[in-house]
Protein backbone atom coordinates (compact mmCIF):
# COMPACT_ATOMS: atom_id res chain seq x y z
CA UNK A 1 0.00 0.00 0.00
CA UNK A 2 1.39 3.41 -0.95
CA UNK A 3 1.31 5.99 1.82
CA UNK A 4 2.03 9.70 1.65
CA UNK A 5 3.54 11.57 4.56
CA UNK A 6 2.80 15.22 5.28
CA UNK A 7 5.91 16.51 3.51
CA UNK A 8 9.54 15.48 3.56
CA UNK A 9 11.45 16.25 6.78
CA UNK A 10 14.28 18.72 6.99
CA UNK A 11 17.24 16.36 7.14
CA UNK A 12 19.68 19.00 8.38
CA UNK A 13 22.01 17.45 10.92
CA UNK A 14 20.84 13.87 10.37
CA UNK A 15 23.68 13.06 7.97
CA UNK A 16 26.02 12.81 10.98
CA UNK A 17 23.70 10.84 13.25
CA UNK A 18 24.08 7.09 13.66
CA UNK A 19 21.00 4.90 13.44
CA UNK A 20 20.66 1.15 13.81
CA UNK A 21 17.47 -0.67 12.86
CA UNK A 22 16.74 -3.83 14.84
CA UNK A 23 14.18 -6.32 13.54
CA UNK A 24 13.48 -9.38 15.70
CA UNK A 25 12.35 -12.36 13.65
CA UNK A 26 10.88 -15.75 14.41
CA UNK A 27 9.51 -17.61 11.39
CA UNK A 28 8.90 -14.21 9.79
CA UNK A 29 9.70 -15.13 6.21
CA UNK A 30 6.26 -14.15 4.95
CA UNK A 31 6.57 -10.53 6.14
CA UNK A 32 10.25 -9.66 6.49
CA UNK A 33 10.96 -9.02 2.82
CA UNK A 34 8.15 -6.49 2.60
CA UNK A 35 9.61 -4.48 5.48
CA UNK A 36 13.12 -4.50 4.02
CA UNK A 37 11.69 -3.32 0.70
CA UNK A 38 10.39 -0.13 2.37
CA UNK A 39 13.44 0.72 4.46
CA UNK A 40 15.48 2.33 1.68
CA UNK A 41 12.95 5.14 1.21
CA UNK A 42 11.92 5.06 4.84
CA UNK A 43 15.48 5.88 5.97
CA UNK A 44 15.96 8.69 3.44
CA UNK A 45 17.96 11.64 4.74
CA UNK A 46 19.85 9.72 7.42
CA UNK A 47 23.55 9.43 6.76
CA UNK A 48 24.83 6.52 8.86
CA UNK A 49 22.53 3.53 9.10
CA UNK A 50 22.78 -0.20 9.60
CA UNK A 51 20.05 -2.83 9.57
CA UNK A 52 20.29 -5.74 11.98
CA UNK A 53 17.97 -8.73 11.86
CA UNK A 54 18.02 -10.69 15.12
CA UNK A 55 16.70 -14.17 14.45
CA UNK A 56 15.28 -16.23 17.31
CA UNK A 57 16.01 -19.67 15.83
CA UNK A 58 13.53 -19.50 12.96
CA UNK A 59 12.65 -22.75 11.23
CA UNK A 60 11.74 -20.98 7.99
CA UNK A 61 13.79 -18.92 5.52
CA UNK A 62 13.86 -15.68 7.56
CA UNK A 63 17.66 -15.62 7.74
CA UNK A 64 18.09 -16.35 4.03
CA UNK A 65 15.64 -13.58 3.10
CA UNK A 66 17.55 -11.11 5.25
CA UNK A 67 20.96 -12.07 3.89
CA UNK A 68 20.02 -11.91 0.23
CA UNK A 69 18.10 -8.64 0.37
CA UNK A 70 19.87 -5.92 -1.62
CA UNK A 71 19.48 -3.27 1.10
CA UNK A 72 22.27 -4.95 3.08
CA UNK A 73 21.47 -6.65 6.37
CA UNK A 74 23.62 -7.94 9.21
CA UNK A 75 22.11 -11.01 10.87
CA UNK A 76 22.50 -11.95 14.53
CA UNK A 77 21.41 -15.52 15.20
CA UNK A 78 20.57 -16.04 18.88
CA UNK A 79 20.33 -19.83 18.59
CA UNK A 80 17.19 -19.88 20.74
CA UNK A 81 13.68 -18.51 20.92
CA UNK A 82 14.29 -16.26 23.91
CA UNK A 83 11.50 -13.78 23.23
CA UNK A 84 11.16 -10.27 21.89
CA UNK A 85 13.02 -8.39 24.64
CA UNK A 86 15.89 -10.89 24.53
CA UNK A 87 16.14 -10.40 20.78
CA UNK A 88 16.27 -6.61 21.14
CA UNK A 89 18.99 -6.92 23.76
CA UNK A 90 21.01 -9.33 21.63
CA UNK A 91 20.91 -6.94 18.69
CA UNK A 92 21.55 -3.83 20.78
CA UNK A 93 24.69 -5.41 22.26
CA UNK A 94 26.25 -5.53 18.79
CA UNK A 95 25.75 -1.90 17.77
CA UNK A 96 27.55 1.30 18.67
CA UNK A 97 26.43 2.82 21.99
CA UNK A 98 26.15 6.26 20.38
CA UNK A 99 23.62 5.09 17.78
CA UNK A 100 19.91 5.75 18.02
CA UNK A 101 17.90 2.54 17.78
CA UNK A 102 14.81 1.93 15.65
CA UNK A 103 12.98 -1.20 16.77
CA UNK A 104 10.58 -2.70 14.24
CA UNK A 105 8.37 -5.75 13.94
CA UNK A 106 8.91 -7.59 10.65
CA UNK A 107 5.26 -6.94 9.76
CA UNK A 108 5.80 -3.16 9.70
CA UNK A 109 6.08 -1.09 6.53
CA UNK A 110 7.72 2.36 6.60
CA UNK A 111 6.52 5.32 4.51
CA UNK A 112 9.20 7.39 2.71
CA UNK A 113 11.07 9.83 4.94
CA UNK A 114 9.25 8.75 8.10
CA UNK A 115 12.28 7.76 10.16
CA UNK A 116 13.88 11.20 9.73
CA UNK A 117 10.73 12.74 11.21
CA UNK A 118 11.16 10.52 14.27
CA UNK A 119 14.86 11.29 14.64
CA UNK A 120 14.40 15.04 14.46
CA UNK A 121 11.98 14.94 17.41
CA UNK A 122 14.52 13.27 19.74
CA UNK A 123 16.14 15.54 22.32
CA UNK A 124 17.81 15.28 25.74
CA UNK A 125 14.30 15.20 27.21
CA UNK A 126 12.66 12.99 24.55
CA UNK A 127 14.02 9.47 24.84
CA UNK A 128 11.55 7.71 22.53
CA UNK A 129 9.57 8.82 19.51
CA UNK A 130 6.72 6.84 17.98
CA UNK A 131 4.96 7.12 14.60
CA UNK A 132 1.36 7.25 13.47
CA UNK A 133 0.50 3.66 12.56
CA UNK A 134 -2.09 2.62 10.01
CA UNK A 135 -3.68 -0.73 9.31
CA UNK A 136 -2.98 -2.31 5.94
CA UNK A 137 -6.26 -0.90 4.58
CA UNK A 138 -5.19 2.64 5.50
CA UNK A 139 -7.39 3.04 8.56
CA UNK A 140 -5.89 4.38 11.78
CA UNK A 141 -4.39 1.92 14.26
CA UNK A 142 -4.88 3.19 17.82
CA UNK A 143 -1.29 2.62 18.93
CA UNK A 144 -1.11 5.09 21.83
CA UNK A 145 -1.74 3.96 25.39
CA UNK A 146 -2.33 5.26 28.90
CA UNK A 147 -0.45 3.97 31.93
CA UNK A 148 -2.36 0.91 33.25
CA UNK A 149 -4.55 1.82 36.23
CA UNK A 150 -7.70 0.69 37.99
CA UNK A 151 -9.62 3.26 35.96
CA UNK A 152 -8.34 2.02 32.60
CA UNK A 153 -8.78 -1.65 33.59
CA UNK A 154 -12.39 -1.25 34.69
CA UNK A 155 -13.24 0.98 31.73
CA UNK A 156 -11.90 -1.67 29.38
CA UNK A 157 -13.67 -4.45 31.30
CA UNK A 158 -17.12 -2.88 31.50
CA UNK A 159 -17.23 -0.86 28.29
CA UNK A 160 -14.69 -2.46 26.00
CA UNK A 161 -12.79 -0.59 23.34
CA UNK A 162 -15.71 -0.25 20.91
CA UNK A 163 -18.48 0.62 23.38
CA UNK A 164 -16.21 2.95 25.33
CA UNK A 165 -14.85 4.66 22.22
CA UNK A 166 -16.62 7.95 22.86
CA UNK A 167 -15.70 8.09 26.54
CA UNK A 168 -12.07 7.18 25.77
CA UNK A 169 -11.21 6.25 29.37
CA UNK A 170 -9.54 2.88 28.78
CA UNK A 171 -5.89 2.03 28.28
CA UNK A 172 -6.11 2.58 24.53
CA UNK A 173 -6.16 6.21 23.39
CA UNK A 174 -9.12 5.94 21.01
CA UNK A 175 -9.75 9.60 20.16
CA UNK A 176 -8.81 9.91 16.49
CA UNK A 177 -8.12 13.61 16.91
CA UNK A 178 -5.25 12.83 19.26
CA UNK A 179 -3.45 11.18 16.35
CA UNK A 180 -3.45 14.38 14.31
CA UNK A 181 -1.04 16.33 16.51
CA UNK A 182 2.33 15.76 18.09
CA UNK A 183 2.57 15.43 21.86
CA UNK A 184 3.73 13.36 24.82
CA UNK A 185 2.22 9.96 25.62
CA UNK A 186 2.50 7.41 28.41
CA UNK A 187 3.48 4.58 26.10
CA UNK A 188 2.84 3.22 22.64
CA UNK A 189 2.77 -0.03 20.72
CA UNK A 190 6.11 -1.82 20.69
CA UNK A 191 5.83 -2.63 16.99
CA UNK A 192 7.71 0.57 16.04
CA UNK A 193 9.81 2.64 18.45
CA UNK A 194 12.79 4.95 17.99
CA UNK A 195 15.03 5.01 21.10
CA UNK A 196 17.71 7.66 21.48
CA UNK A 197 21.31 6.70 22.26
CA UNK A 198 20.99 8.70 25.49
CA UNK A 199 17.94 6.71 26.57
CA UNK A 200 19.66 3.44 25.71
CA UNK A 201 22.58 4.36 27.95
CA UNK A 202 20.49 5.59 30.86
CA UNK A 203 17.75 2.94 30.87
CA UNK A 204 19.75 -0.18 30.12
CA UNK A 205 18.47 -3.44 28.60
CA UNK A 206 14.90 -4.55 28.08
CA UNK A 207 13.36 -6.84 30.71
CA UNK A 208 13.67 -10.36 29.34
CA UNK A 209 11.31 -11.80 31.97
CA UNK A 210 8.54 -10.67 29.60
CA UNK A 211 8.83 -13.25 26.85
CA UNK A 212 6.36 -11.32 24.72
CA UNK A 213 4.01 -8.41 25.50
CA UNK A 214 4.29 -5.79 28.26
CA UNK A 215 8.03 -5.44 27.74
CA UNK A 216 7.37 -2.17 25.94
CA UNK A 217 5.12 -0.99 28.80
CA UNK A 218 7.93 -1.65 31.27
CA UNK A 219 10.62 -0.06 29.10
CA UNK A 220 8.68 3.12 28.39
CA UNK A 221 7.71 3.44 32.05
CA UNK A 222 11.42 3.34 32.94
CA UNK A 223 12.01 6.05 30.34
CA UNK A 224 9.50 8.30 32.10
CA UNK A 225 10.83 7.45 35.56
CA UNK A 226 14.28 8.55 34.38
CA UNK A 227 12.88 12.00 33.59
CA UNK A 228 12.59 11.53 29.83
CA UNK A 229 9.47 11.44 27.67
CA UNK A 230 7.82 9.53 24.83
CA UNK A 231 6.70 11.73 21.93
CA UNK A 232 4.15 10.90 19.26
CA UNK A 233 5.11 12.16 15.77
CA UNK A 234 2.15 11.99 13.35
CA UNK A 235 4.25 13.05 10.35
CA UNK A 236 6.01 9.66 10.58
CA UNK A 237 3.70 7.08 9.03
CA UNK A 238 4.12 3.32 9.39
CA UNK A 239 1.87 0.44 8.31
CA UNK A 240 1.24 -2.53 10.61
CA UNK A 241 -0.12 -5.67 8.99
CA UNK A 242 0.02 -7.87 12.12
CA UNK A 243 -2.07 -8.19 15.26
CA UNK A 244 -2.17 -11.99 15.46
CA UNK A 245 -2.69 -11.92 19.23
CA UNK A 246 -6.38 -11.04 18.62
CA UNK A 247 -6.86 -14.35 16.78
CA UNK A 248 -4.40 -16.64 18.57
CA UNK A 249 -5.56 -17.95 21.95
CA UNK A 250 -2.05 -18.72 23.24
CA UNK A 251 -0.73 -15.29 22.32
CA UNK A 252 -3.76 -13.60 23.85
CA UNK A 253 -3.33 -15.60 27.06
CA UNK A 254 0.28 -14.50 27.28
CA UNK A 255 -0.69 -10.87 26.64
CA UNK A 256 -3.32 -11.04 29.40
CA UNK A 257 -1.00 -12.70 31.90
CA UNK A 258 1.83 -10.25 31.29
CA UNK A 259 -0.56 -7.32 31.58
CA UNK A 260 -1.36 -8.48 35.12
CA UNK A 261 2.23 -9.32 35.99
CA UNK A 262 3.45 -5.89 34.90
CA UNK A 263 0.82 -4.12 36.98
CA UNK A 264 1.43 -6.24 40.08
CA UNK A 265 5.12 -5.40 40.12
CA UNK A 266 4.30 -1.76 40.86
CA UNK A 267 1.31 -1.86 43.23
CA UNK A 268 0.22 -3.28 46.56
CA UNK A 269 -1.62 -6.54 47.17
CA UNK A 270 -5.14 -5.10 47.59
CA UNK A 271 -4.96 -2.91 44.49
CA UNK A 272 -3.54 -5.83 42.53
CA UNK A 273 -6.57 -7.97 43.40
CA UNK A 274 -8.92 -5.24 42.15
CA UNK A 275 -6.93 -4.89 38.92
CA UNK A 276 -6.93 -8.62 38.25
CA UNK A 277 -10.65 -8.77 39.01
CA UNK A 278 -11.21 -6.06 36.39
CA UNK A 279 -9.24 -7.99 33.76
CA UNK A 280 -11.00 -11.25 34.68
CA UNK A 281 -14.43 -9.58 34.51
CA UNK A 282 -13.74 -8.18 31.07
CA UNK A 283 -12.57 -11.51 29.72
CA UNK A 284 -15.58 -13.30 31.21
CA UNK A 285 -17.99 -10.84 29.59
CA UNK A 286 -16.35 -11.27 26.19
CA UNK A 287 -16.16 -15.05 26.42
CA UNK A 288 -19.94 -15.42 26.77
CA UNK A 289 -20.33 -15.65 23.01
CA UNK A 290 -17.96 -18.61 22.91
CA UNK A 291 -14.76 -16.82 21.92
CA UNK A 292 -11.79 -19.16 22.33
CA UNK A 293 -9.46 -16.16 22.54
CA UNK A 294 -11.32 -14.61 25.47
CA UNK A 295 -11.71 -17.99 27.17
CA UNK A 296 -7.92 -18.14 27.10
CA UNK A 297 -7.92 -14.65 28.60
CA UNK A 298 -10.15 -15.87 31.44
CA UNK A 299 -7.73 -18.68 32.27
CA UNK A 300 -4.77 -16.32 32.09
CA UNK A 301 -6.38 -13.80 34.43
CA UNK A 302 -7.33 -16.58 36.83
CA UNK A 303 -3.88 -18.14 36.93
CA UNK A 304 -1.27 -15.91 35.33
CA UNK A 305 1.67 -18.00 36.51
CA UNK A 306 0.76 -21.12 34.54
CA UNK A 307 0.49 -19.05 31.36
CA UNK A 308 3.76 -17.20 31.98
CA UNK A 309 5.63 -20.50 31.93
CA UNK A 310 4.29 -21.46 28.50
CA UNK A 311 6.49 -20.45 25.55
CA UNK A 312 4.77 -18.39 22.89
CA UNK A 313 4.83 -19.81 19.36
CA UNK A 314 5.42 -16.48 17.59
CA UNK A 315 7.40 -13.72 19.33
CA UNK A 316 7.40 -11.57 16.23
CA UNK A 317 3.61 -11.42 15.94
CA UNK A 318 2.90 -8.38 18.03
CA UNK A 319 -0.24 -6.33 18.35
CA UNK A 320 -1.20 -3.26 20.35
Amino acid sequence: MAVKTSGQPDAKGLEHRKLAVIIVTYNSGDTLGGLLDTLGAGLAGIGQTEIVVVDNASADDSVAIALRHPIGVRVVQTGRNGGYAAGINAGSATISPDADLLILNPDIRVAPGSVAHLMRRLSPNIGITVPRILHEDGTLFHSLRREPSLQTAWADALLGTKLGYGLDQGECVCNDGRYERTGLVDWASGSALLVSSHARASIGPWDESFFLYSEEVDYQRRIREAGQHIAFVPEAVFIHIGGEYSRNARLYALLTANRIIDYERHHGAFVNVIFRLAVLSGELLRSIGGSAVHRAGVHAAWDKFSVQRQPSPQPSARGA
